[in-house]
Order: C-alpha cells, then structure tokens, then sequence
C-alpha cells in the first residue's frame, strides 16, 4: 500500500496556509462578495484562498493536477488534488463560524478515481479532522497533538442522530416524502449542513447523513474521513465514494436503512 504520510502533511500545511487568509477577513466589514453564475455566493477569501493553495502545489507537486471549486480543473494524470477552499460561503459571509476548507487527493486505481488523503479544517471553530488510506482518521490541532475517530455503533434507526443541510433541496427532486419518513423514523434530527455532519458521523455523535446534490469537492475530504472512520460514504444510488452527484455517510451499520429510504 502507498504511504500517504508526506501528502497528509502537505495538504495540513495547505490548511494552515488558508486558514490564515480566511480567518483574516472572516467578519470583514468590508469583505467583497460577488454572486456566481448558479446564484451562489462568492467571497474574495474563498478565492484568494484557492490561489493560495493552488501556488503552493504547484511548487511542491508540479506533476499533479488540481481541481477547485473557484478555478476549475488545471492539468491531468493519476493525482488530483480536489479543493473546496469555503465549504460554507453563506455562512462565512453572515459571520456564522460554520465552515471549513476542504483538501483532498484522488488517486487514480483499478476501480477509478478514490480519495486517498483528506483534511477539513474549520478554524472558526477550531476544530480539524483527517484522514490517509490506510491510517486512520483524526481530529486535533495538530498531526502530533490528535485523537482517533471512530463512528458509532447505534445500530437501531429508531435510535440514530440525523444530520442533513436543508429541506429545499430534497423537495425540489421529489423526495421530500421520504426524507421526512426518515426524520420520523430517527431519535433525533438538526440541520447542522455543510462538512458539519460528516465530520460527526466521524466522530461518532451523529449516525447517518445525507444530501442530494453535492460536487466533488463537496464530498472529497470527508468521504476518505468517514471511511477510515470506519463508517460507509456512498451516493445515493450505494455506490461507493464521492463521485455519485450526491452522498450518503453512515456508521456502517445503518447504511442499509438510509438508503432504503433516500436511495434510488
């Protein structure tokens, strides 16, 4: 198996990197916000913080490519680097601490492209979270101050913890229903959104999550943090990773059941 230790610490070094720009105009009064072809917002941290961490790989991984989520895709090959430099923009703008940069690699194998490295790093938080193929995954300050994660072992839907981002976007496809046939079915559901409840189910205080439509660098990071978690990261449709247009993460033991009733 490779050792993806030098490419973890890299891309920590790429978060520390953006962290210091975004939490320099995190609150600005006078922060410029544009709005994107999609009707989404965009802050000149999200794209000052993207630069960012495309310069510093292209000195320290010049054969890689990169993709993000500002600047689009920019050169080929067998590894990719996926960034999301705000996941959260519309929390960022309203100076709600709800966000994250998200850095991953993708690595190119027998069964397609899979996230091998990933780090979400929420410094308004001042939380960070983890993961290398094969080496587990983490949350701390720092790779020599950290603690492992583990998911849950609720293994009764009528005893799980629910996150999700919003109502809207279920609605829209027509699975409005059965989304709430699945809050119904759970212990407990809040609106957390964003990387948020992915990084949970990580850690074990949330169960199951799911959203219906996400990009690539949505999903990334968190998938390979979830699985070496040892939780079950997949789309709607079950399939395995980050590359379905949407995500269902679990604890393993409940995937089944989520997906019974958002899957399809």
């Amino acid at each position: 198996m490779p050792d993806y230790h030098d490419d973890l610490r890299l891309a920590h070094v790429l978060a520390d990197a953006a962290d210091a720009t975004t939490m320099e105009r995190f609150k600005a009064l006078d922060l410029k916000v544009e709005t994107k072809p999609d009707m989404t917002p965009v802050s000149e941290a999200d794209k000052a913080a993207e630069e960012l961490i495309r310069t510093s790989l292209q000195r320290a991984r010049p054969r890689d490519a990169v993709l993000g989520e500002e600047f689009g895709m920019q050169g080929s090959g067998p590894r990719r680097w996926v960034v999301d430099p705000i996941d959260g923009t519309k929390n960022y703008v309203r100076g709600v601490p709800v966000w994250a940069t998200l850095i991953a690699l993708m690595e190119r194998g027998e069964g397609g492209d899979r996230p091998v490295v990933g780090v979400v790093s929420a410094p308004a938080l001042g939380r960070r979270w983890w993961a290398a193929e094969g080496l587990g995954a983490y949350t701390g300050r720092s790779l020599s101050s950290a603690s492992r994660l583990a998911v849950s072992q609720v293994a009764r839907l009528e005893d799980a913890s629910f996150g999700y981002a919003s109502l809207s976007g279920w609605e829209e496809r027509g699975r409005l229903n059965r989304f709430l046939d699945l809050t119904r079915a759970c212990w407990r559901t809040r609106g957390y959104g964003d990387f948020w409840p992915y990084m949970m189910v990580a850690e074990g205080s949330v169960d199951i999550c799911a959203e219906p439509e996400l990009s690539l660098w949505d999903m990334a990071a968190t998938a390979i943090i979830v699985q070496e978690a040892g939780g079950r990261f997949t789309g709607l449709d079950g399939v395995p990773g980050p590359l379905s247009g949407n995500a269902a993460a679990s604890n393993g033991l409940l995937h089944g059941e989520l997906l019974s009733y958002l899957g399809g």
